[in-house]
């Protein structure tokens, strides 16, 4: 699913592969494909509940293979409707049970509302993170995962805990769209980092200076 541009996240990695000096090779993925087995790290975007529909079936018939990856460390980055997808259930609006893949210790369930706008969050480790925003799932966190980052200014993973995103191992989900990475190409050297077991070495490029003016201009928006 891509939607907001996700698939920029696909492109923020290979590029920034490639700078690192790593060859990159990008694999798509549409349901009924052959699954990519041996894939060092993998993405997954955003969509409407129509795609979640249309994918969910095939979703689910990966699960084992997506379960032993993330078990054994491989990063993974999966945005909105594909973490909702990740963690236990949705809960839509008219009480259908969408039933997720359980690698992420939450689960969704529909709000009173759109949580839509510019978002402000603080990684433990990254600092200010930078997205945008737009869904009508709250997400819940259980034990079993750790939020990607506390939300500065916006809503996150619902509205009220001060949450935004979960980790378990090396898979993240988050509600930030943007694209997230060419705006936070901090975020994309940390699952780098993580596919190549290895820590990066810091960049300069004229990539990395424009993406700090855009979260510096990001930060000023209005909500």
């Amino acid at each position: 699913m891509n939607v907001y541009g996700d698939r920029g996240n696909v492109l923020t990695l290979a590029r920034r592969l490639e700078w690192h000096g790593y060859p990159a090779e990008i694999t798509e993925y549409n349901p009924g494909d052959a699954f990519p087995d041996d894939a060092d790290l993998l993405v997954g975007g955003g969509g409407q509940d129509s795609g979640q529909d249309r994918i969910h079936a095939d979703l689910h018939a990966l699960g084992p293979r997506l379960a032993d990856l993330a078990e054994r460390g491989v990063p993974m980055l999966m945005i909105c409707g594909m973490y909702q997808l990740f963690g236990r259930f949705f809960r839509t609006g008219e009480g259908r049970v969408i039933e997720g893949l359980g690698l992420l210790d939450l689960e969704t369930r529909a709000g009173p509302k759109r949580l839509i706008g510019n978002v402000v969050v603080r990684h433990p480790d990254l600092g200010e993170v930078v997205g945008y925003e737009n869904h009508s799932g709250q997400t819940f966190l259980g034990d079993g995962v750790r939020p990607f980052a506390t939300v500065v200014r916006g809503a996150g993973n619902n509205g009220g805990d001060g949450t935004e995103g979960a980790v378990h191992r090396n898979v993240i989900g988050s509600y930030l769209h943007g694209p997230l990475l060419p705006k936070n190409p901090a975020v994309a050297d940390l699952l780098i980092a993580r596919a190549v077991h290895r820590d990066l070495e810091l960049l300069a490029t004229t990539a990395d200076r424009f993406a700090a003016l855009s979260r510096r201009v990001a930060m000023r928006r209005p909500r």
